[in-house]
């Protein structure tokens, strides 16, 4: 196969492997094979265009918004826009256009989302607001979405109308999270539709931009963006036990992170209903709100207390980080389910594999 070189910081050589959680075993066929080998070189084409559209007219500016892009990161929405490429004409220069503005819209939701989590790190780095300060970041990101909407206005009004309507829902995603549930409404729900919003919009629009821009059959769109959408939500699932773990050096985060930006992730959610008739649920949950509000109160730049990484580890091995991981599951059997309608072949044996890696990865 089609290797992919290796950045500052070393991202995976098999992008089938490192992205989607795909072995070689997978494409047994020589059809199979060319079909990994093309979204092998079709990611090296990705790969050098991201460096130079992350090129401005600025040393600066050049430095901040190559910073996260040069950390590392999987691809995978690329990877999924080049997948989904192989039901039509394949890796077309308009396919490689669209991977380019989904990876690089969603570098710039991160560093916006790390300036509103107050994250410590990303990507296994410092973040760049420690780095350069918060104006710094806001800035970089802004950038890095108009130069996602010059390279998208390159194929055409339709494109620029997908681009658009997700760059919407990923901005309404993330200004729910923040005002948080109104009055009557369910906050699991609620956070579920969050998740939808801000992190299955742009994957389900990965999908469709691959099938859209290879000429594929139309009728395949709407099962592709269904299965972006679920499988999003079902990714974002599993991070949220995985921001519980104590694997600092395999995650790049500290445990309990979304916990200390007072992100109400689907545990604390489910842990605050279990609350209402279960004393240990409350006993546990009184605990870790009391400490967010002591690191709130206290110094930004303290470590998290003693108390409170030991709050994580509780709620990491109480059932409803269990639920949790149910749900993740629930979603990903979904985002399959929709993939029904494709033909039999590589692209949805991939897919379909792609959905049970996603939940594997909180093993």
């Amino acid at each position: 196969m089609t290797t992919t070189p290796s950045g500052p910081r070393g991202r995976r050589s098999n992008t089938l492997t490192s992205s989607l959680g795909l072995g070689e075993k997978l494409f047994a066929s020589s059809e199979e094979r060319r079909f990994a080998a093309a979204i092998e070189q079709g990611l090296d084409e990705v790969e050098v265009g991201l460096l130079e559209v992350t090129r401005f007219a600025d040393d600066l500016a050049d430095v901040t918004s190559r910073y996260l892009l040069e950390a590392g990161g999987k691809r995978v929405r690329p990877v999924l826009t080049l997948l989904t490429a192989q039901l039509g004409e394949g890796n077309n220069p308009d396919v490689i256009v669209a991977a380019q503005t989904v990876e690089i819209t969603h570098l710039a939701s991160l560093y916006h989302d790390d300036v509103m989590d107050e994250a410590e790190l990303r990507r296994g780095v410092p973040s760049a607001q420690n780095v350069w300060g918060n104006s710094v970041a806001i800035l970089t990101g802004d950038l890095l979405f108009a130069r996602a909407s010059v390279l998208i206005s390159s194929l055409g009004e339709r494109a620029i109308a997908m681009h658009a309507a997700t760059f919407e829902r990923l901005v309404l995603g993330q200004l729910h999270e923040t005002i948080g549930p109104r009055d009557g409404e369910d906050p699991i729900e609620h956070y579920l539709q969050v998740l939808a919003d801000k992190t299955g919009s742009l994957i389900a629009t990965a999908a469709e931009v691959g099938l859209v821009f290879s000429n594929a059959p139309e009728e395949y769109r709407a099962p592709l963006s269904a299965f972006g959408e679920r499988i999003g939500v079902a990714f974002q699932l599993v991070d949220d036990i995985i921001d519980l773990s104590a694997r600092t050096d395999e995650t790049g985060k500290t445990a309990g992170t979304d916990l200390l930006a007072g992100v109400s992730t689907l545990p604390l959610l489910y842990l605050r209903r279990a609350a209402v008739d279960d004393d240990e649920a409350a006993a546990l949950l009184a605990s870790i709100e009391a400490e967010v509000d002591a690191a709130f109160a206290g110094d930004p730049d303290a470590p998290p207390s003693v108390a409170f990484q030991e709050a994580v580890a509780r709620l990491r091995e109480h059932p409803v980080t269990a639920a949790t991981l149910a749900e993740a599951h629930r979603w990903a059997r979904d985002a399959v389910d929709a993939l029904a309608p494709l033909p039999d072949g590589p692209v949805k044996k991939a897919l379909t594999r792609f959905a049970e890696s996603i939940v594997e990865r909180s093993s």
